[in-house]
């Protein structure tokens, strides 16, 4: 994708937004909100974790030639990342997953998109409605864990869904100080925004999450939260991540062990992009 003139393409820049039939969207909302979400939270995280699992598992590792053969259109794709925790090879899908990239773009913008995938969701807070929970209305604020107000409603929402074939970590869009961490328990709901329809964050409302804030320079708050779904075993920060500590545009925040989506409130609003393109890691916001 070409922001500001300026082609990176360090990842694979292409996503199918599905556009599925009102009914089936409607099925699958239900199986995944009534169904999957009615089941206790601590019921879905087991399953989870051991679907997981699997991927941990050494003979898994022969998926990843055939899924990049499939998924991506640069044969080399492979060639950008380096496998994770030091390996010198992917030992396990899930090592694919959680790929590290060798080189991160670099460019003068202080702002960056923290993640690669779908935008989803895009729109100005003090525009955004509610969203019924179960039996409760909750706010944008509440998928960041502050009260009713507690942001700005000049700031900008953005979701964005991070596919299977996306790069799962979590960067930070700027420099400046980490100024709260909390973890929210929660459901584990499919994220797949395009069965929500005119809702596709709800996921994000209800399912477990870590938020972090990090305050720039000019004291203004950026809002992140990381969002957990089905098959995610473990949201994992990285370990330079605690309150107080100061982090540079681009540092690891956190990643995902498989499905994933990331939530920002943000004082900037995007310059480049609009709802349903593709963002990737570290070009300008």
């Amino acid at each position: 994708m070409d922001s500001a003139g300026i082609a990176y393409h360090n990842s694979d820049p292409y996503f199918t937004v599905f556009r599925i039939p009102n009914w089936r969207a409607f099925l699958y909302k239900c199986l995944s909100v009534h169904f999957w979400g009615s089941l206790p939270s601590t019921i879905q995280r087991k399953i989870s974790s051991y679907y997981a699992g699997v991927y941990n598992k050494p003979v898994t590792k022969h998926i990843i030639a055939p899924y990049v053969r499939f998924y991506y259109n640069d044969p080399n794709y492979l060639d950008n990342f380096y496998p994770p925790e030091g390996k010198s090879e992917f030992d396990s899908f899930q090592d694919f997953f959680i790929r590290r990239f060798k080189k991160l773009p670099v460019n003068g913008s202080p702002w960056v998109w923290p993640c690669e995938g779908l935008l989803c969701d895009l729109g100005n807070v003090s525009e955004l409605g509610t969203t019924k929970v179960k039996s409760d209305l909750r706010t944008v604020e509440t998928i960041f864990g502050v009260e009713k107000g507690g942001i700005p409603p000049n700031y900008n929402f953005t979701n964005v869904f991070l596919h299977n074939k996306n790069y799962h970590r979590i960067h930070a869009p700027i420099s400046g100080i980490i100024t709260r961490i909390q973890h929210i328990p929660g459901d584990l709901i499919i994220l797949r925004p395009w069965i929500y329809k005119d809702n596709p964050s709800l996921p994000a409302f209800r399912n477990e999450r870590y938020n972090i804030d990090v305050t720039d320079d000019r004291g203004r708050i950026w809002y992140m939260s990381v969002v957990g779904g089905p098959a995610v075993g473990t949201i994992k920060l990285a370990n330079s991540v605690e309150v107080g500590a100061s982090v540079k545009k681009l540092d690891e925040l956190a990643l995902f062990f498989l499905g994933s989506t990331c939530c920002m409130a943000a004082p900037e609003n995007p310059r480049y992009h609009s709802k349903n393109t593709f963002v990737e890691v570290g070009i300008p916001y």
